[in-house]
């Protein structure tokens, strides 16, 4: 996240911990369940699905939208399935570029790939070009996300190359890392969706199935995002500092899914 509202937030506001769920595998620590595989094809969102995205906070289920972003580890199986009773499809949140202190499998990260603070709360970049201690890592959440049967992953965290990581990160070394995501994702039948970094598009955008963007009005980038558009590919987009007003106008002639979010990603939400 480039200028990130991450680096926006206070971060009193972002200390609330995550608690595991008991009901996956091995809820990321390790473990050594097998998740079921993938049963056909994976989901395609097309631009103008609405959505809702909820990482903080008791979940609720009864927002009238067609997509759920919801925790990879807070929520469990049962929230997905009561989703996709009410006929959601259901986004899982992973982290794959930053390392957070409170995951259950935070003890599995070696300290050297471990870089600086990311501007949240017990959170640090992580160095990506070190796929061969990641890549295991990362599936194993991805695998999570499967059995615990979510429609899709946003990996987030996916522009480090343009951030002080406190690793000599290079753009090609970002490219490799998230089409290496990209393939993990597919590999478990989810979709995935690209997390800002919206500089690479062109490279990435045959990798991912839609988009996921924060803040690309108020930095007047909003039309980066419309090769997905162009494309078929939903573009899920969120602002905070911005009311409806001043970028629901731009977001319905670019086919953005908008909405107006609190810093907290908690329930509360103002479509466009």
């Amino acid at each position: 996240m480039k200028r990130s509202l991450r680096l926006l937030v206070p971060l009193l506001l972002l200390a609330a911990a995550c608690t595991s769920s008991p009901d996956g595998p091995d809820d990321g620590d390790g473990g050594d369940t097998v998740p079921p595989a993938p049963s056909g094809p994976h989901w395609q969102p097309r631009p103008g699905l609405t959505w809702q995205w909820q990482l903080k906070g008791k979940l609720d289920p009864a927002v009238d939208v067609q997509v759920y972003d919801i925790d990879a580890v807070d929520q469990d199986a049962a929230a997905v399935a009561d989703l996709h009773r009410r006929g959601r499809k259901v986004i899982c949140y992973v982290s794959t570029g930053a390392w957070e202190n409170w995951r259950p499998d935070a003890k599995q990260f070696p300290k050297d790939v471990l870089g600086k603070g990311n501007g949240w709360d017990g959170e640090r970049w992580l160095d990506i070009r070190r796929t061969d201690v990641l890549e295991p890592l990362i599936a194993k959440r991805f695998d999570l996300c499967r059995s615990k049967g979510f429609d899709a992953v946003e990996p987030d965290n996916m522009d480090g190359y343009n951030n002080d990581t406190g690793f000599p990160l290079k753009a090609a070394d970002q490219l490799k890392y998230n089409e290496l995501i990209a393939r993990l994702a597919h590999d478990r039948g989810l979709a995935v969706g690209l997390k800002n970094d919206l500089d690479q598009i062109p490279q990435l955008l045959a990798h991912f199935d839609f988009a996921v963007n924060e803040q690309c009005a108020q930095y007047g980038e909003c039309d980066k995002l419309t090769p997905f558009v162009k494309a078929g590919k939903a573009v899920f987009h969120v602002e905070y500092e911005l009311p409806p007003a001043k970028f629901c106008a731009e977001s319905r002639k670019l086919g953005l899914s908008s909405m107006e979010k609190k810093y907290d990603l908690l329930v509360w939400r103002l479509p466009c």
